[in-house]
């Protein structure tokens, strides 16, 4: 149906066309009560008795759906997607056969039957994201439970139905809820795990028995909540629909219990308290160290920080930390003795006893809540990689009830770290001349960064390749990187939120001089810039092997990276 001018399907909207006969309240339903969505159809309309006593017909188009263009207006309508000043028109959800499907190219290969991956499948994960992308996204929040307990509520509170352990934090939570997955899923459980950000596809967000879901699965999930997404949206009294965000980890949640999941590792978002996925209540509570990030919404201090994610910490949960500075920690103890929380703290109760650089890793002696457990191979590199092991072996044993007098089977353990696969976290995707991906995006996962580089590598020249998001603290990082490079390429990724290469050369060549500054706006040019230079030498007797370059300072940029070398997401 062609949509005209004013949002109506054919011409300007008439209000009196669709108001309520005079005397009429039409009854909003309640966000905080699921009892309230009772008469309510999935398009978010209220059915009223005919006047023989009949019950209303709810599949019948409302007058919103109507006018918000009917199918072609998104799912509820003017009230969710439609043309409305928040959110603008909906744009064709249905690709054309014949366009490039960039990261999701099947890349002229045949369509099996009924492959979940296959090119069919792709596209519909394509529709499914063009729909979701009209929603605020991650970095636009209005912080509330409200929304997303109203889902959950209405899908029977999903994320009640299998053991969560949740991970929040500022930096390492991702590698720490890997680790934890692959611990749990060599104990012989089913694991969900929900991340964020995702890499390169956003299906990697939600993993069971440790891989994503297929393409066919995350658009079925979207098919399968969209119509309590609609109603929720609908009930919205200041007119937020759901964010991104909370309609993925209603998604999340879902797959969980559909599986069924016998626990599920999730990662929060942005702080913890507002965060959607603290409407699970974790038995265990997984902060990893705390730093200064997201000011506008978490404060602007690593203690206002550490308030938020606290909330994390459930009444009767076990809460695992990180080793935190002095002031942050007082924060998240005054927390669990607030709820009564049983507390293990990294450097007291568990931690990291021997750490020694191993080829493709490192091998690790841990000191757990039951006990050593020594012979640990972890292909990660970095002492900040070894603390996020301690982290996620004390996080399992609080799961399992492990103390004094009560182990994990060591041998599990040893093959459940061994088995951990981390990508975008200095990763290298490329030998000679090593080039390593890293999704280092704010000043303190720079310095672990340029700390790793340092202690377990030996590069003859090293260059970064760095594109960072405008809402980061980008000269912090250039300062972190800067006493361990040679050179720098700025550049940006594909994000709107990319900062812009005219002002990123501008803060480094503050920090590196001019003269140690290159810049490309194409990150596929800039790594070939890089590599050039670390391959290039002005002495005829220095040795051209032994380069590297860094790809980093933004998980897009990292992600970008990997496709560019032709590495699948995971």
């Amino acid at each position: 149906m062609p949509r005209g001018e004013g949002g109506g399907p054919e011409g300007p909207f008439d209000a009196e066309e669709f108001a309520e006969p005079e005397g009429h309240l039409r009854r909003r339903p309640d966000l905080a009560d699921p009892d309230s969505f009772a008469g309510v159809d999935e398009l978010g309309g209220q059915g009223e008795a005919e006047e023989d006593g009949t019950e209303p017909d709810l599949d019948a188009p409302d007058a919103a759906y109507t006018v918000g263009g009917g199918a072609r207006g998104g799912i509820g309508g003017i009230g969710q997607l439609g043309d409305n000043l928040a959110l603008g028109p909906v744009p064709d959800l249905v690709p054309d056969e014949s366009a490039e499907l960039h990261e999701l190219d099947d890349e002229g290969s045949t369509e099996e039957p009924g492959d979940e991956n296959g090119p069919q499948a792709r596209r519909e994960l394509m529709a499914v994201e063009a729909e979701l992308n009209q929603r605020w996204p991650e970095t636009r929040i209005e912080p509330s439970l409200a929304r997303i307990q109203a889902l959950v509520s209405l899908l029977g509170e999903p994320q009640h139905g299998y053991p969560v352990l949740h991970v929040a934090g500022t930096n390492g939570k991702g590698s720490v809820t890997r680790m934890i997955d692959s611990l749990l899923t060599r104990m012989g459980l089913r694991v969900g795990r929900y991340t964020s950000p995702h890499l390169q596809l956003v299906t990697e967000r939600i993993a069971l028995d440790g891989q994503p879901v297929s393409a066919a699965r995350y658009a079925g999930l979207f098919e399968d909540i969209a119509p309590y997404v609609a109603m929720v949206d609908g009930a919205s009294e200041d007119g937020v629909p759901m964010s991104k965000f909370e309609v993925l980890t209603g998604m999340a949640f879902a797959a969980f219990s559909d599986a069924p999941v016998e626990a599920a590792v999730v990662e929060a978002g942005m702080g913890g308290a507002w965060d959607a996925t603290n409407v699970a209540d974790g038995q265990v509570a997984v902060i990893t160290p705390i730093g200064l990030d997201h000011a506008e919404y978490l404060g602007p201090t690593a203690v206002d920080a550490a308030g938020e994610k606290a909330g994390i910490i459930k009444p009767g949960a076990v809460a695992v930390l990180a080793e935190q500075d002095t002031d942050v920690l007082n924060v998240l103890l005054e927390r669990a003795v607030e709820v009564d929380a049983a507390v293990a703290r990294a450097g007291s109760e568990f931690g990291v006893l021997e750490r020694e650089v191993a080829v493709g890793g490192q091998l690790l002696k841990l000191q757990g809540l039951g006990g050593v457990y020594d012979e640990i191979f972890l292909p990660l590199h970095g002492a900040h990689q070894a603390a996020n092991a301690a982290l996620a072996l004390a996080a399992v044993e609080a799961f399992f009830g492990a103390g004094k007098d009560k182990q994990l089977v060591l041998e599990a353990v040893r093959e459940g770290f061994a088995e951990v696969t981390n990508p975008g976290r200095l990763e290298r995707v490329r030998a000679a001349p090593a080039v390593l991906v890293d999704a280092a995006h704010n000043p303190m996962g720079a310095r672990a960064l340029a700390t790793t580089v340092v202690d377990e590598f030996a590069f003859r020249r090293l260059v970064a390749v760095v594109g960072v998001m405008t809402d980061k603290d980008a000269r912090g990082i250039l300062e972190a990187l800067e006493p361990v490079v040679s050179d720098v390429v700025v550049t940006r990724n594909s994000s709107a939120r990319s900062m812009p290469v005219e002002e990123l050369v501008e803060l480094a060549s503050a920090v590196f001089g001019e003269e140690r500054v290159l810049a490309d706006q194409d990150l596929g040019t800039a790594i070939e810039t890089a590599i050039g230079l670390v391959e290039q030498s002005d002495d005829p007797e220095e040795p051209l092997s032994g380069g590297g370059v860094l790809v980093t300072g933004s998980v897009v940029t990292a992600g970008e990276a990997r496709t560019l070398f032709g590495k699948e997401p995971a």
